[in-house]
């Protein structure tokens, strides 16, 4: 079988790509811009609905669609959901037309779990069946763009798969946790020892996981997924175990919440500290009960990898 990976070469892309390659799938590669010499890429420019696919998708069996616009620069435009729909919901719409147009059978779709919103009650966890809540641009422009899928796979008959991760951790990732990583590895006290709240993660290699199973499993035809490493974990807890990981210590302040509140408040970066303090906990139920699936790393394990040196 042979699959196309968009967004190749980013943290999730990456990984997915060498994991298919390992297990023997033949993969073609999909990327923005690409400087290698190595067979098996196509360079595509920006994503968005005049993209050119036909060619990236000669003799694929099916796609797993990764690349996504996920940040607007502070710098950047002032109608920034714009600029989210134009890569995340036209981008994707046009590549899963083309995709069924090219018989392609399955289209597996990595979404994101801000579709079902920011935050949980404690002990309440998301699911698939919670009505979407999308809190922020990036977010409804992923919602809009499963909802386009949603409409193709009717029309068209084209195997639709939705997976949506929290927060994915690893080597080199982006976001808070590649921050955390780099601050605890330099010994810098952080105000994050008093956080008693409850978040669901997902390592690299469990998402990886999730995701080649889904490109085959029967039973995962049309259905939308939460994934997660299935225990979760306070802020406070997770720091620790990644300074446990990584041989260092866990310099931890224990500041209340509401100060990191309201200092956060204060210069403008609520929604962080709200991602720190906040609860955020997934489901995974149907994708254990319906596809017998079982994260393959334990959060220990995925810490200890996520900071090897």
């Amino acid at each position: 079988m042979r699959f196309l990976v968009t967004g190749a070469t980013g943290f999730v892309g990456f990984a997915v790509c060498t994991e298919l390659a390992q297990r023997n799938y033949d993969v073609s590669r999909a990327v923005r811009r690409y400087s290698g010499s190595g067979g098996g890429y196509f360079e595509l420019g920006d994503i968005g609905p005049a993209t050119n696919w036909p060619r990236a998708l000669m003799g694929v069996d099916a796609v797993i669609h990764l690349a996504a616009r996920v940040h607007i620069t502070r710098e950047g435009p002032v109608n920034p959901l714009k600029e989210f729909r134009k890569v995340n919901v036209a981008g994707t719409e046009s590549l899963a037309k083309a995709a069924a147009e090219s018989g392609i059978k399955r289209f597996v779709f990595v979404s994101s779990i801000g579709v079902n919103g920011a935050e949980t009650v404690l002990g309440k966890p998301f699911s698939e069946t919670d009505k979407p809540n999308p809190h922020n641009a990036y977010a409804l422009s992923k919602c809009e763009a499963e909802q386009d899928l949603q409409r193709i796979a009717a029309e068209t008959g084209m195997e639709v798969v939705i997976i949506r991760p929290p927060l994915v951790y690893g080597p080199d990732a982006p976001g808070n946790f590649g921050s955390l990583m780099h601050w605890l590895r330099r010994g810098v006290p952080l105000p994050l020892g008093a956080i008693h709240n409850q978040r669901s993660l997902v390592a690299l290699d469990n998402l990886v996981d999730f995701i080649v199973t889904c490109i085959t499993h029967p039973k995962a035809a049309n259905q939308t997924f939460l994934v997660s490493d299935g225990q979760d974990l306070s802020t406070t807890e997770l720091v620790r175990g990644m300074a446990q990981a990584a041989g260092v210590p866990a310099r931890l302040l224990p500041v209340p919440v509401w100060a990191l509140q309201a200092g956060g408040a204060l210069l403008g970066r609520g929604d962080a500290v709200q991602r720190l303090c906040g609860n955020l906990q997934v489901d995974i139920s149907r994708a254990r009960s319906l596809l017998g699936w079982v994260p393959p790393v334990s959060v220990e394990e995925g810490l200890r990898r996520a900071m090897a040196l």
